[in-house]
């Protein structure tokens, strides 16, 4: 015998949740935003941790400087580690899924280090499920430090090509500072911006000031100093509409920026 099936009064109901007309007639509509002060600043594993003492320490004084006065939130890169076992699980045909989970762990490695290092200033290192505690630690004064990797993890989405996992650090900091409702996302890395090649190898590489993503996306770049998913992902955002990309090589980059001044690259949604 036919039975109905068992349904809870609500507005969505009996609907598949694909239904392009239903998705539309949600379209537009306000998220709440967490932390509209909140500042994002995610600092490179490979352009800026892997430097040492000598880059870090001083762009950490300034960042925990700058603590005192804004909400922080540090997210850190994996770099050169990350490489080294992504290099190693590709040579021995580990899925995307589990090269996602080995990579986690180095940018988990360095967040613990940045966290020690921003003690002085309350630094305090946060997990993934700890971001919906940012504003009680806020008021609180603690300066939270998280690493960037997202926690796709086993249920990375594969690769549009190759195998290494497309949702990196850069792409964890920008999730993070979109369901938090950010007024900044910085990437700190170890050239002034975006350039159309990489600058360290092409002499010929010119300097963008400002881009749009769309732009950014038809120029089809063979390198860029950010993940490609991070722009891809700002054409739907509902609260990052720009992502900063400034030198953390050059003392007071940070500062400025977070001052609203004009510095390195901006890459804005529309």
């Amino acid at each position: 015998m036919k039975r109905d099936r068992f349904e809870i009064a609500n507005k969505l109901q009996g609907e598949s949740l694909v239904r392009k007309g239903l998705l539309r007639a949600y379209e537009g509509r306000t998220q709440l935003r967490m932390m509209p002060e909140l500042n994002v600043v995610k600092i490179g594993g490979h352009g800026i941790i892997d430097y040492g003492k000598d880059v870090l320490i001083p762009l950490l004084n300034e960042i925990g400087e700058l603590s005192r006065e804004n909400q922080l939130l540090v997210v850190t890169g994996g770099g050169v580690r990350v490489r080294h076992i992504l290099d190693v699980g590709l040579d021995l045909g580990m899925p995307t899924g589990v090269l996602a989970e080995l990579a986690g762990k180095i940018s988990e490695q360095n967040a613990i280090m940045v966290s020690i290092l921003l003690s002085p200033y309350h630094g305090t290192r946060i997990h993934t499920a700890d971001l919906l505690e940012l504003p009680m630690l806020m008021n609180l004064g603690v300066l939270p430090v998280i690493h960037g990797t997202p926690p796709y993890g086993l249920y990375e989405q594969p690769a549009q090509i190759g195998s290494i996992p497309p949702h990196r650090t850069d792409t964890g900091a920008f999730l993070a500072a979109e369901v938090l409702g950010a007024k900044n996302l910085v990437l700190v890395k170890n050239v002034d911006g975006l350039y159309t090649a990489n600058p360290f190898t092409d002499a010929a590489a010119e300097f963008i000031p400002e881009i749009t993503a769309d732009e950014l996306l038809a120029m089809d770049l063979e390198d860029m100093v950010l993940e490609p998913k991070v722009v891809e992902l700002m054409l739907n955002a509902k609260h990052v509409h720009e992502v900063k990309i400034v030198n953390g090589h050059t003392p007071g980059s940070v500062r400025r920026v977070l001052a609203g001044e004009r510095v390195g690259t901006v890459i804005r949604a529309e």
